[in-house]
């Protein structure tokens, strides 16, 4: 007989948090409140969190060690040179721009880089990344594989870029019009799936032959490499240290929100290679973010990403991270529940078309599945579907053809008895799936609607 061997956890537990149970009866109460959006829930009112892993990592002790050693000077701060010091090791980008989270770097390398007129393409489009696109003038072309739409495809890499469609749109518009590839790793609206290191350095040797830039969303870039490590030939050898660095080598600058794979709670850069447009950064920083060696960052902030960094592409780390998504994903998969497959690196997302096929896009299936979810368990889910998608410029809804809800595992904070409670769950949802009704919206704010808007069920 053949002995399993899994995963645990790299790590011990040294401070807990207590958590208030709440009865169905109050969950009601606060679906109410919230208008059914998970986002405006209380977050005292929800038993376990999965509305996102941005800024809800468990730090480690050498991370608030790193804290007591903040330099808070207005300038200098030795905290930025040790952090720059970090991503130039670890990721081998050149220049460094601290922000305050992810999106004030996808802000400023707008300004920078996109003209009224221009086009990005990227492998599939995110909130916040695509609306700074558009509101800097540019128009955002999802080149992603086709593949990536659907959840029940096994490929590996389904964050591949398909090369056809970019050669095709650089033969439409003209490589002027494009000011950059926006590729992002662990691609999170198609289920946090990779891309593969192959079609990088295909990616590359297309953008380098018509003089096209290429801007990482690295975000995940952790997650990312695990894949590459696991499943493409020649790198089962390498360290996930040495894969994200050369993920990194076929690009010329990134974006990164460090909420999520750096471990820490708040903060993000912008990295680069070309000095002008480093120049360029660190001008425009001190007028949106702050002075350019904080970047709107608390010294003590920026010394716990710098610590978070290292951790984050450690082995055992990131296999046990990895693993947990991947547990749960098998238990949902066990109790027959529709997810996108393959299981991706940073949490589990649910077809909610397949769960609730009864439900059109216009009665938002993904929205009304989170909250039946969070009534039945208080586990606190967020929808990646029509709502999120948003409207086009003409006000038409956009309609995805991947309507899901997503379970975000946080890093280092739920044990497998909790990825035991929340697959129960969705599983007793799914049992009444049929008497489940759809929703309406009643309140719709004018960007990134998913965060505030009301729905009442129909």
């Amino acid at each position: 007989m053949t002995i399993k061997q899994s995963w645990a956890e790299p790590y011990k537990i040294k401070m807990v948090e207590l958590l208030k149970m709440t009865t169905p009866d109050q969950r009601k109460a606060a679906l109410e409140e919230a208008g059914y959006n998970t986002f405006l829930l209380k977050s005292e009112d929800v038993y376990i969190d999965l509305l996102t892993d941005s800024g809800t990592s468990a730090m480690s002790d050498r991370q608030w060690a790193g804290m007591m050693l903040g330099d808070e000077a207005y300038a200098g701060s030795r905290n930025f040179y040790h952090l720059e010091k970090v991503v130039q090791e670890i990721y081998g980008y050149k220049y460094l721009i601290p922000t305050h989270q992810g999106r004030g770097a996808e802000n400023i390398l707008s300004k920078i880089l996109i003209k009224e007129g221009d086009i990005i393409p990227g492998n599939m489009y995110f909130t916040t990344t695509r609306l700074h696109q558009e509101l800097a003038g540019g128009t955002f072309e999802d080149i992603i594989i086709d593949e990536a739409h659907d959840p029940e495809n096994e490929f590996p890499f389904k964050g591949n870029i398909d090369l056809n469609k970019l050669e095709a749109l650089i033969q439409k518009h003209g490589a002027s019009k494009i000011p950059y590839v926006s590729m992002a790793t662990s691609v999170n609206m198609a289920g946090g799936q990779p891309i593969s290191m192959q079609n990088l350095k295909d990616l590359r040797a297309l953008t380098n032959k018509h003089g096209i830039r290429v801007i990482h969303d690295m975000t995940r870039v952790a997650e990312n490499a695990y894949f590459i490590q696991q499943k493409e030939d020649g790198y089962r050898d390498k360290s996930i240290r040495e894969i994200v660095k050369e993920i990194n080598s076929y690009t010329d600058g990134a974006t990164m929100s460090a909420k999520k794979d750096a471990l820490v709670n708040i903060g993000g850069f912008l990295a680069v290679n070309d000095w002008d447009v480093f120049e360029e950064a660190r001008n425009m920083v001190v007028v949106y973010e702050g002075l350019h060696t904080y970047g709107g960052l608390a010294g003590r902030d920026m010394e716990a990403m710098a610590i978070g960094i290292v951790e984050s592409v450690c082995d055992d780390h990131i296999k046990a991270r990895v693993g947990q998504v991947i547990y749960l994903g098998e238990k949902m998969i066990e109790y027959g529940i529709p997810i996108v497959k393959p299981i991706g690196g940073h949490g589990i997302f649910v077809d909610a078309k397949k769960f609730l096929p009864h439900i059109s896009q216009d009665q938002f299936p993904a929205q009304t599945l989170a909250a039946e979810i969070y009534q039945d368990s208080g586990v606190r889910t967020m929808e990646r579907g029509v709502v999120s998608a948003g409207r086009k410029a003409n006000g038409e809804n956009y309609y995805p053809k991947l309507e899901l809800v997503r379970f975000t595992i946080p890093r280092r904070v739920y044990t497998q008895a909790h990825m035991d409670v929340i697959a129960e769950s969705v599983a007793r949802v799914y049992e009444r799936r049929h008497e489940i009704k759809g929703m309406k919206m009643v309140y719709e704010p004018k960007y990134l609607r998913f965060f505030q808007a009301k729905f009442e069920k129909i």
